[in-house]
């Protein structure tokens, strides 16, 4: 810090802090992974959204400001549409590599099977060939599932709010469904509303689950685990991924953190192990974060020189966000979105 103030620097590269370094004269300020919502500081005050405060401080002194996403959040899509900011679109992968092939798995119909288990077979199977090639698969879960609500085995139905239009958080002492925007509660029905079922019950897992299940069907294969858990020595997260890249793993189970930035040429299968936890968020941006985060995740496949394939697991198959992510279509989910939005008077 006191190095960047006695002008030592030309280039500074930090988190979300270093949009405050005490830097003269910027004239350029990079917001990578413009969308993210860890740019956002709630405690302690005082609270700022770094992607904000750069465009402020670049205002103030004249530097260009440059938001890089492959999903931009629909806030600054949005300007970008209205010419506040300029747009420039870059249509081709790094080294014109291909986009990985899509394929969303319905555990709706692999539950009527009677197969009621955290992986698919076919998951199970694209899994098993990765190993026998000596290929890598990274297995993603959403950590932030932890935020209980009920599903419908049978449809896929869950508990929403009328009014807010987001996932109802299910309070399992008092028996409700409760809103946690304008707190909107009602008993927690015994049968599904939609289809009539008696499969509907609380839905939450977590990335402990999902390494005992890969352990259960593969007892040989090499597996990392990394959360808030494993990685909370200094440097476990570095320590981690040297080792995946290295080869010494086969399969790597991860919460947000393997879904960005990392680049794993060995990669060829990434399994989405649910959507639903992401698509259910109690918050009106549930459905731009599952689709920036199916899209993200989806991006880590196929960076080598052999193909990529995405699996994604979901009771929800039909979902605008999945759909789109499936499909690589920024464009159409930001239509639906957008409208959405304008109908409920949500951001922007």
């Amino acid at each position: 810090w006191q190095r960047i103030g006695r002008g030592e620097a030309d280039v500074v590269v930090g988190a979300r802090s270093a949009v405050f370094a005490p830097l003269d004269g910027v004239g350029l300020i990079v917001v990578d992974e413009e969308h993210e919502g860890s740019y956002k500081q709630d405690q302690p005050a005082p609270r700022y959204h770094a992607r904000d405060v750069a465009i402020a401080r670049a205002r103030a002194s004249g530097a260009t400001v440059l938001l890089g996403s492959a999903t931009p959040s629909v806030e600054t899509y949005w300007r970008a549409e209205r010419g506040e900011y300029g747009l420039i679109a870059l249509r081709e992968r790094a080294l014109s590599r291909p986009l990985p092939a899509v394929e969303v798995i319905d555990l709706r119909e692999v539950w009527k099977q009677g197969q009621p288990r955290l992986f698919s077979p076919r998951l199970v199977d694209a899994m098993e060939e990765r190993l026998t090639r000596k290929e890598q698969t990274i297995l993603f879960l959403n950590r932030r599932g932890f935020a209980m609500f009920l599903l419908c085995r049978d449809c896929g139905y869950s508990t929403r709010c009328p009014h807010c239009e987001v996932a109802l958080t299910y309070h399992q002492r008092a028996a409700k469904v409760i809103c946690h925007h304008c707190s909107h509660e009602v008993p927690a029905p015994d049968a599904c509303p939609s289809c009539g079922g008696q499969r509907i019950r609380p839905f939450g897992i977590g990335t402990e689950r999902v390494q005992e299940e890969v352990q259960k069907c593969f007892p040989s294969a090499r597996v990392l685990r990394m959360d808030r858990d494993t990685t909370a020595r200094k440097d476990a997260h570095l320590r981690m991924l040297r080792q995946f890249r290295s080869g010494e793993a086969d399969i790597l189970i991860g919460t947000q953190m393997v879904a960005k930035g990392l680049d794993f040429p060995g990669v060829t299968l990434v399994g989405v192990v649910s959507a639903d936890t992401a698509l259910n968020l109690p918050d009106f941006r549930a459905s731009e974060r599952a689709f920036q985060l199916l899209t993200q995740v989806a991006g880590r496949a196929g960076r080598g020189r052999k193909p990529g394939s995405v699996l994604i697991q979901t009771f929800n198959p039909e979902h605008e966000s999945v759909v789109a992510a499936a499909a690589h279509d920024y464009e159409t989910f930001y239509r639906r979105e957008i409208a959405f939005r304008e109908e409920l008077s949500y951001p922007p």
